[in-house]
This record gives structure tokens, C-alpha cells and sequence, in this order.
């Protein structure tokens, strides 16, 4: 988001390292405090690691009295390391990240002063009380920052692609607000859920899927207000199509440790509401195409009259055809192609779009192909003479001879433009070259 809650660590050379935090605690008086790492404070009968990753009871009570500790992310929870530092007498707490979570800062509510803060900033603190007889410092009070940039980028802890179970269907779909996300809290546990917080709080910063989930459903649910006649693959679609995939420095959308994001960390991209309730074309599925696409995978009619019994569609008896589809010819708002042949052989794609808006309308595709891929999409231009009329498309896709290391994903992606700038409707192709003497991947 490009919203944030900075608290700074000031150390006794006036170097001010940003953070983030929740904690409505401060330290007293304006003055310095000692800053020790909790390393140096391992407790007798704890490990190096117990103690770098402030584990309860891993801290020697009389070296962290009055201190500041710097503890490491890791294992255990973020705030339970600060309740580690708490009982052993720490004055404040700075969390700095492992090198996995790299510029991902999250907003706790801590039960003492603290703040978290980068890896890189958090080797850069160790050696520099590593390389000092004794160092100090105070954490600033939290306060409201907007406008924050970069925003967005990818959370450390969001789930990443392929699809493993189906690779010819891109994973994630969409990616959404999830991190630091103000709501409204329950009353049966503290703020940081666990067990030896007993705060109670009407409105909580919370960080995760469970956060970002609510966002996309609540899209979905106005979406379908605004558009009752719309099935859930057309919202899905909308929402996909006319994701955005730069942030508010217009550049690429980067994952935390600020390199550039693949669609295998943002999907189609980030969610932009307005957009998505007049995406202008969408990429719609009935029963019929999800019958073929459990087809594809390898069921059996009688499995899938299972999977219908009882829906009264009209569907329990599907019998599959003779030639199978293929799964990734499912109408779906992405493209993934994992298994194309290195010696040029084409690999095509069926794709139908609706057109959703309010009348006639005339669409071209641009492509901004993968790397070392050559697509064509057939045709290249969509007339539309009214609303709800769809159209058919294909995309054929090529390697280029030495321009791939087999095995290795590259992306690009379609986009079907109005040409009035209205409606500019994006779906990320997904491409992996495969060694011609393996086999290819298997959905079953």
C-alpha cells in the first residue's frame, strides 16, 4: 500500500534508520538507550540461533535490562520475540529482517517500543555495534505516513507460481492490498492473537491473504451490483484484465527486495477497482468449459457426473469427447504455455472474449512477446457490432532457436486496445521451454 507507520531507530551518530510499527508504547525520557544484539545477550542455557531469533527464555535477564535488543525474523512470531525481549527487562526492540523477507516491513502492534526494519538496514545496524565498545540509540514514535512510493510491491510472504498441480493455468490470478491492512478487530484476543497478550482493541492492523482476500471479494461483490447479469468468471476477468502491473513510480512492480516481479508473484497484477467495472472485453466460461477442462485433466464421465450430481443443470451425464481438450484451452484471463518444444513446432491457444461495453467497438492486439518466443495472435483485429457479441481469437506460440535455456519461464503479454484509450484489456502470456528429450509435464 502506500500507506505506512514509520518509526525511526536514531542511533548516537544521528543515523536514522527507518522502520515500521504499531506499538503504542514509547520510551521514556528524551535520551539514549543502550543498543545490544540479541546475540550478545544469549542466555546461558540457550543457542546462538534461540538467542538471534529472541526465542521466549533465550535472553540473559541482566545483560538486556534497560537495552534495546536487536533480534533477527525468523521461526517464531514477529511480536512474540518482542515479549521475549519484554520479560527479560529489554527497554525496546528492533526487529530486523532475514534476508528471505528483504524490504517487507510490517506494522505490529508490539507490546514494548519497537520497530522493524529492512535486512539490508539490519546488517548494516549489526556491524555497526559489532564495530563499536558500546552503541545507543532511541525509536521514535510511530505516526501515519501517505503516499509512501514504491507502491505496491510484493510481500515476502505472498504465495508464488507455477501452479504445480496444473501449470497450464497461471498462479497467483491477482494480487491485492495485504500488508498493514487497518480493520475492524475481535474482542476475544489481543492484537497480536496470542496468548499472553490480553490488550483489547476495536481496530487491528493486520497483514496476509487474510487481508488481501477481503479486498477481492469485496471488488467481486460490487461487481456483480453493478453487473448482475455478469457469471463469476466475467468478474474474475475484469478484475484480472485491467489489473495494473507498475507501481506509483511508474515502474515495473517489484517484489520486497525491490527486483523486478513476474507474474508468478502478481499474477495478472494489482487489483485497480474503477478499472475493473468497465473492462471493456472479458473472457467469459460456462458449466461446459469446466466439464471440458476436467476432461482434459484425465476424469472420467463418471467422476464428473459425481462432481454434478445433484446441480440440476442439466450436466450429471457429460460424457467426455473422443479427442480430449487440452487444459490450457480453458477460457481463462492468462496464458500458460509450460511445455513448448524447443525445435520451433507452434503450440497454439483458443481464447473467446465478450464484449461488455456499450455498443459496437473495434479492438487490436499488441503483444509484447516472451523472451526468445515468437507469438502471433490470429486475428489481430476484433469487430464487435454490439454489445454481448463475442469473438474468437488464437495465439500460437514459437521458441526461437538459441534465444531459451530450456526449462527456464519467460513472460510477456496480450493486450486488446480500443485505440480510444477506454479499454485496454491485459492478460500475461507464461511460457517455459522444454528440454526436447524429457518428457512433458503431466497433469494427471
Amino acid at each position: 500500500m502506500d500507506r505506512e507507520f514509520p518509526a525511526y531507530l536514531v542511533l548516537d551518530n544521528n543515523k536514522r534508520i527507518k522502520g515500521q510499527s504499531l506499538s503504542p508504547n514509547r520510551l521514556s525520557g528524551n535520551k539514549h538507550y543502550q543498543l545490544i544484539s540479541s546475540e550478545q545477550a544469549k542466555g546461558a542455557n540457550a543457542t546462538v540461533t534461540q538467542a538471534k531469533l529472541c526465542i521466549k527464555g533465550s535472553l540473559d535477564k541482566a545483560k538486556v535490562k534497560g537495552k534495546i535488543v536487536v533480534c533477527s525474523r525468523g521461526k517464531n512470531a514477529r511480536v512474540e520475540k518482542g515479549e521475549a525481549v519484554h520479560r527479560a527487562g529489554g527497554a525496546a526492540m528492533v526487529l530486523a529482517n532475514d534476508e528471505a523477507s528483504g524490504n517487507e516491513m510490517i506494522a505490529d502492534a508490539h507490546v514494548l517500543p519497537a520497530t522493524h526494519i529492512t535486512y539490508t538496514d539490519g546488517v548494516k545496524l549489526l556491524a555497526y555495534l559489532n564495530s563499536k565498545r558500546s552503541a545507543s540509540g532511541y525509536i521514535t514514535v510511530p505516526y501515519t505516513a501517505l503516499d509512501t512510493k514504491p507502491a505496491p510491491f510484493m510481500a515476502a510472504f505472498s504465495s508464488q507460481g507455477p501452479n504445480t498441480v496444473t501449470p497450464q493455468i497461471l498462479k497467483p490470478d491477482i494480487t491485492a492490498p495485504g500488508v498493514s491492512i487497518l480493520a475492524a478487530f475481535t474482542g476475544q484476543v489481543g492484537p497480536t492473537g496470542l496468548a499472553f497478550d490480553d490488550r483489547r482493541v476495536l481496530f487491528n492492523a493486520e497483514s496476509g491473504t487474510s487481508m488481501s482476500c477481503p479486498h477481492v471479494a469485496g471488488i467481486a461483490g460490487l461487481l456483480k451490483a453493478l453487473h448482475p447479469d455478469w457469471s463469476p468468471a466475467a468478474i474474475k476477468s475484469a478484475i484480472m484484465t485491467t489489473a495494473r502491473v507498475r507501481d506509483n513510480m511508474r515502474k515495473p512492480m517489484s517484489n520486497s527486495s525491490f527486483l523486478r516481479a513476474t507474474p508468478f508473484g502478481y499474477g495478472a497484477g494489482h487489483v485497480q477497482p474503477n478499472r475493473a467495472a468497465d473492462p471493456g472485453l472479458v473472457y467469459d466460461a460456462k458449466a461446459t468449459d469446466y466439464l471440458g477442462f476436467f476432461c482434459a485433466l484425465g476424469y472420467n464421465s463418471s467422476v464428473i457426473a459425481t462432481f454434478m450430481a445433484g446441480a440440476g443443470d442439466g450436466h450429471a451425464a457429460h460424457a467426455c469427447p473422443p479427442r480430449a481438450p487440452r487444459p490450457e484451452d480453458l477460457n481463462y484471463p492468462s496464458v500458460a504455455v509450460p511445455h513448448l518444444s524447443p525445435t520451433g513446432a507452434a503450440h497454439t491457444v483458443t481464447r473467446r472474449v465478450r464484449n461488455v461495453g456499450p455498443g459496437s467497438a473495434a479492438y487490436d492486439a499488441r503483444v509484447h512477446a516472451p523472451r526468445g518466443v515468437a507469438v502471433d495472435v490470429r486475428p489481430r483485429r476484433l469487430e464487435f457490432a454490439a454489445a454481448g457479441e463475442e469473438k474468437q481469437f488464437t495465439v500460437t506460440f514459437r521458441a526461437r532457436e538459441g534465444f531459451f535455456l530450456p526449462g527456464e519461464y519467460v513472460f510477456g503479454r496480450l493486450v486488446w486496445s480500443d485505440g480510444r484509450g477506454r479499454h485496454r484489456v491485459r492478460s500475461p502470456l507464461v511460457v517455459r521451454v522444454v528440454d526436447s528429450k524429457k518428457k512433458p509435464i503431466s497433469t494427471a
